[in-house]
């Protein structure tokens, strides 16, 4: 039996400790809009927010997910806004990918 919060923050004991406890509910978040694209590393998609009451305010509506299966025990994510640029912070040490998707993945997504 899960009990939820008012902000859709639910809490669920369960006797096995690698589920957590504190999950938010199926309505909260965002969900996958058309198609997914392959891209030479990955993948692209757009997600839609889901009409959920706000839990930190200021939400996007529309992100891009960017998937690359950059090796074969690595792989990188990127959420961003596909309408408006915003700052992201340099790392001299963090460059683009070019590669293409590794293989023999020891990973699922």
């Amino acid at each position: 039996q899960s009990t939820c919060t008012l902000r859709g923050c639910c809490w669920s004991p369960q006797s096995d400790t690698s589920v957590p406890w504190c999950f938010f509910s199926s309505n909260h978040g965002y969900k996958v809009d058309g198609l997914t694209r392959t891209t030479q590393a990955g993948f692209e998609t757009t997600l839609t927010r889901l009409p959920s009451p706000s839990l930190f305010g200021n939400d996007i509506n529309t992100v891009l997910l960017t998937g690359e299966y950059q090796t074969p025990n690595r792989f990188r994510f990127k959420i961003t806004d596909p309408n408006t640029q915003r700052f992201e912070v340099p790392h001299e040490h963090v460059r683009s990918f070019t590669g293409s998707a590794a293989t023999n993945l020891n990973y699922k997504v």
